[in-house]
């Protein structure tokens, strides 16, 4: 014990990163600019249409205006600090910022598992109790499911935090990662991670299995209420209506899967980490505006206001020439 009480504490951490990529690292460097400048610019363009567009003042779209401001903030804890390993040749991160970029990873990550349950569950009530559906997802329920789905998220990380916090950190402080993630972190600690595993787990139970259930129960009583609908062209229209969300669910949990399905020593973890870190708030605006007629509607008519207004300036400019 009191050897470990003379042991020196970590101060900082080395993020490996793709170090084994070394003569790539310009090239990686302007994919994952060119990845985080479209996937900040598709998620503002969702939330200013959404915001902007009185028809896009529905329930539906409010979630959808939410999980894009949750994509941004998820981008941009991840990614700055990633294209900045490529450009320099120093790789550490002290520990507060570790811990903080952990804090806010957690937080995104739990938060959307419960947004997008909440998007399904909407899906389910339109689709399915379409004749209750003005009544129950008024505009103080949407806005309590979508509290429901950030505070949830900042309650389970807390306390993740809380326990990762009690571990002591002597060294080594390499992390075979991009970013701060807890599994790597926990092999660093020179204490016992026991109680921390045991937290892990049960909250792992607690805040991912409810949102991923209610998500596939609803899907399911969906594809079931379309299969009876006699005409094809009755469900095609009734299918379009979720298919987009249902595209970012399959994407989000397969890649969650895909991950937590490998063993934590897999060498491999950190490059499949990049599906569920990187490619769902990539894809997220693309899909919705591609496969959504409401958004690129929407779009169409900022576009054309837009010129409008380019054509009036020009047009004043004219006059005072004149």
């Amino acid at each position: 014990m009191e050897e470990q009480e003379n042991q020196t504490r970590v101060t900082q951490f080395i993020l490996l990163g793709f170090q084994d990529l070394k003569n790539l690292q310009i090239l990686l460097f302007l994919v994952f600019f060119v990845i985080y400048i479209t996937t900040m610019a598709g998620n503002l363009l969702i939330l200013v249409l959404v915001v902007s567009d009185r028809h896009l003042h529905t329930p539906m779209y409010f979630f959808l205006g939410n999980l894009s401001c949750l994509e941004i903030c998820y981008s941009s804890t991840l990614n700055p600090l990633l294209l900045s390993t490529f450009l320099t040749n120093r790789k550490t991160i002290t520990f507060s910022v570790c811990f903080l970029q952990l804090f806010f990873f957690g937080y995104c990550l739990g938060a959307e598992c419960y947004l997008l349950s909440v998007m399904s569950y909407d899906r389910y009530l339109a689709v399915c109790k379409p004749l209750h559906y003005a009544t129950t997802m008024h505009t103080r329920k949407c806005i309590q499911l979508a509290a429901v789905s950030w505070t949830n998220g900042f309650m389970g990380i807390s306390i993740i935090m809380v326990a990762m916090l009690q571990l002591t950190y002597c060294g080594p402080n390499e992390i075979d990662h991009y970013f701060c993630d807890s599994v790597p972190l926990k092999k660093l600690s020179c204490s016992n991670t026991d109680m921390v595993e045991h937290v892990n787990l049960i909250l792992l139970f607690i805040y991912t299995m409810p949102p991923f259930i209610i998500t596939v129960a609803s899907y399911i009583f969906i594809i079931r209420t379309i299969l009876r609908i006699p005409s094809l062209s009755g469900r095609q229209k009734t299918f379009s209506t979720c298919s987009s969300h249902l595209s970012v669910v399959s994407i989000y949990y397969g890649s969650v899967i895909i991950v937590y399905l490998l063993p934590p020593s897999s060498s491999m973890n950190k490059f499949f980490s990049l599906l569920y870190t990187i490619l769902p708030p990539l894809v997220n605006p693309i899909i919705y505006c591609l496969r959504n007629k409401e958004v690129k509607r929407a779009l169409k008519n900022r576009v054309a206001n837009f010129r409008l207004f380019q054509n009036m300036l020009a047009k004043s400019n004219i006059v005072k020439v004149k």
